[in-house]
């Protein structure tokens, strides 16, 4: 399949939005469908490549996904919950597949895209960067060697601005260590350092959070011991690499009618 995949990017006045945009212009087989807003944004009307530092793209910018439904082959989405359900709502109806990394996302919203994936094609990652992708691997290995013995702590960092905590990611990470040690430990259960008494309880995972000036997103897994101390770390410096990964993913995802997946998925990390 050589044709081009048309990909609409909602949310494209957002950061994630015009990197996304910018991306698009410079990657080999994906073309801009499509732009969206949110309703009546200043941007409606516009061409698209204002919002990338572009003369002219070609595609008119709008805050109607309906209006521009047949103008796209697959729906980026990294917005806010609300609004990615809305979007699966209506593309569930147009059966158009969508990338989604919006994060925050409840559980209720995360089974309910999960269902989704019986009727349309879906990716859904907390993180895009092949990097991030890559240190869940090596998390999931080391646990499996010295998870039982080592006391673990994730440590997270982005932006003031960012509205969720912990991330997406470090909720992922979080989800791997305890996939693989069989502890079922959900993301309220984490603690933000030693108990009140100042020891540590047995079969938990530490979740630190920092939100501060313009960090794009550090993620550090330590894995400690009496006598040494392994650390994992990821430090993104810019969202080309969450772009470039919802790009790749989109490209992969468009010879699927139907099912959930994710970037391990798409990067195929199952079996390293």
């Amino acid at each position: 399949m050589n044709q081009d995949v048309r990909v609409a990017i909602i949310g494209a006045s957002g950061r994630m939005g015009r990197q996304l945009i910018t991306t698009t212009v410079h990657t080999k087989g994906v073309l801009l469908g499509a732009a969206i807003v949110r309703k009546g944004s200043s941007f409606c009307g516009k061409d698209a490549g204002e919002l990338a530092k572009y003369d002219n793209l070609g595609v008119s910018i709008t805050d109607d996904l309906k209006l521009v439904i047949n103008d796209f082959d697959i729906l980026i989405d990294f917005t806010h919950q609300d609004r990615t359900l809305k979007n699966l709502e209506l593309c569930l109806q147009y059966h158009k597949p969508m990338v989604i990394g919006t994060t925050g996302l409840d559980k209720k919203s995360q089974e309910l895209i999960k269902e989704s994936a019986q009727e349309i094609a879906l990716v859904y990652s907390a993180n895009f960067s092949i990097g991030i992708n890559l240190l869940l691997k090596l998390v999931e290995k080391t646990t499996k060697v010295i998870g039982s013995d080592y006391d673990i702590e994730i440590i997270e960092a982005h932006h003031r601005h960012k509205s969720d905590s912990p991330s997406g990611t470090a909720q992922k990470i979080a989800a791997t260590i305890s996939n693989e040690m069989n502890w079922n430990v959900e993301p309220h259960s984490l603690h933000a350092g030693p108990d009140i008494n100042g020891s540590r309880t047995k079969n938990t995972i530490g979740l630190s959070s920092l939100r501060a000036g313009d960090i794009i997103g550090d993620h550090t897994v330590m894995f400690a011991n009496i006598g040494e101390r392994i650390e994992i770390s990821h430090k993104a410096s810019n969202r080309i690499i969450f772009a470039k990964g919802a790009l790749k993913a989109a490209k992969w995802l468009r010879t699927y009618k139907t099912g959930f997946f994710d970037m391990i998925d798409v990067l195929n990390l199952h079996d390293i």
